[in-house]
């Protein structure tokens, strides 16, 4: 579909459809192909993408991939042997190191010929693969082509070649990189980093919030700045619906247990407060009436404050409105907290363990952060 003449999109709705796109996208690459990633598992699915990596480069196509040195831990270096043999250049972010271990590329790209481009929350494993409702976590993709992917290929090159995050001296008084909105005729690029200065992805977020007449937001971890929180709830008791489809399953229980510290507030501004109930749940999307927010960040301070993230900012009534088509859907399947009930529903060792969460995430976690940014 097309957004306002100029950039052209597919929604993704599931793990299956983000690994069908991306195989779909190399294969058709004529000149490049730049894969960013946060987990890739040595895994079937793991297999493919490296095979069909390989083939790139047996076609003379230019190949650079990057993993997280923390989000792929399991991954070994020499399963890129074939690939390095083969041409392709790949690198590991932030090689693990107890001086720097905080900092994380959490983003998710791929690029191809500078034509096309797919952003999202998948990461390339085999818990993604499936429909979120009988198997599978629940994700979600999205395939652009138009001025953004350009500039999303620029972006990725810049964090190659820092991949291995070395700092400047005083790198927590700079100004990173990293905080950048790209803006082109109908999209913004919003992509953030630790240091000092406004975060990009939370200032466009709170104004949006602010004017906005709805907000639907799914989330996987839900730990969002006093910022962000007081703009939810402000729109909420304007009068506005409000709804949050958060993590009924979670791979990070601490996550959950934080983002459950702020329901009771959430509730009593009138906020819907939903939990998504058959599998994991992993994606990220917020639509502000006719803005949608989809890329790779939670609403989590770590997303927030710490890691390496990427989000688009589309304003179209199309994708909006395809977008609210997707909320709806997995909706379906999330189960409402219920404002009576919610306060006495946990016991005092739940509401204790959430207390603790939210302590560590909030406070300890970027206190560690900040401390590393002094190596």
């Amino acid at each position: 579909m097309q957004v306002d003449h100029s950039i052209s999109f597919r929604w993704l709705r599931t793990g299956d459809e983000v690994f069908a796109g991306s195989a779909a996208a190399i294969e058709a690459a004529q000149a490049s192909v730049r894969l960013e990633i946060y987990t890739f598992t040595p895994s079937p699915i793991g297999e493919q993408f490296r095979q069909a990596l390989i083939a790139a480069c047996g076609r003379g196509i230019r190949v650079w991939v990057m993993v997280d040195g923390w989000g792929s831990f399991y991954l070994p270096d020499s399963f890129w042997d074939p690939l390095r043999r083969a041409g392709g250049r790949v690198r590991w972010f932030n090689p693990l190191s107890l001086q720097r271990f905080d900092f994380r590329d959490h983003r998710k790209l791929l690029v191809c010929d500078e034509r096309v481009a797919l952003v999202g929350g998948c990461n390339i494993a085999p818990e993604y693969e499936g429909d979120g409702v009988a198997r599978g976590w629940r994700d979600l993709g999205i395939q652009l082509a138009g001025p953004l992917v350009r500039d999303l290929a620029f972006s990725f090159d810049v964090l190659f070649e820092r991949a291995d995050f070395r700092h400047k001296p005083f790198a927590r008084f700079r100004k990173p990189l990293f905080h950048k909105r790209i803006a082109v005729l109908d999209g913004i690029l919003l992509q953030s980093g630790p240091g000092r200065g406004f975060n990009p992805i939370k200032r466009s977020l709170r104004r949006d919030l602010a004017r906005a007449n709805s907000a639907k937001i799914i989330t996987a971890y839900f730990l969002p700045t006093w910022g962000i929180r007081r703009e939810l709830v402000r729109l909420a008791r304007r009068g506005a619906t409000v709804q949050l489809l958060l993590a009924g399953k979670t791979d990070v229980p601490m996550a959950q247990l934080a983002a459950r510290r702020l329901y009771q507030k959430m509730l009593r501004a009138g906020i819907e407060v939903y939990e998504y109930q058959p599998q994991v749940l992993h994606a990220k999307l917020i639509v502000l009436d006719d803005v949608v927010y989809v890329g790779s960040a939670n609403l989590d301070v770590r997303s927030l404050r710490i890691n390496y993230e990427l989000m688009l900012r589309l304003k179209s009534a199309p994708m909006a409105a395809e977008a609210k088509a997707i909320f709806a859907e997995a909706l379906n399947h999330g189960k409402r907290i219920d404002p009576q009930t919610w306060k006495g529903a946990r016991s005092f060792w739940a509401k204790l363990k959430e207390r603790w969460a939210y302590f560590f995430l909030v406070r300890i976690d970027p206190y560690l952060a900040l401390r590393q940014m002094r190596k």
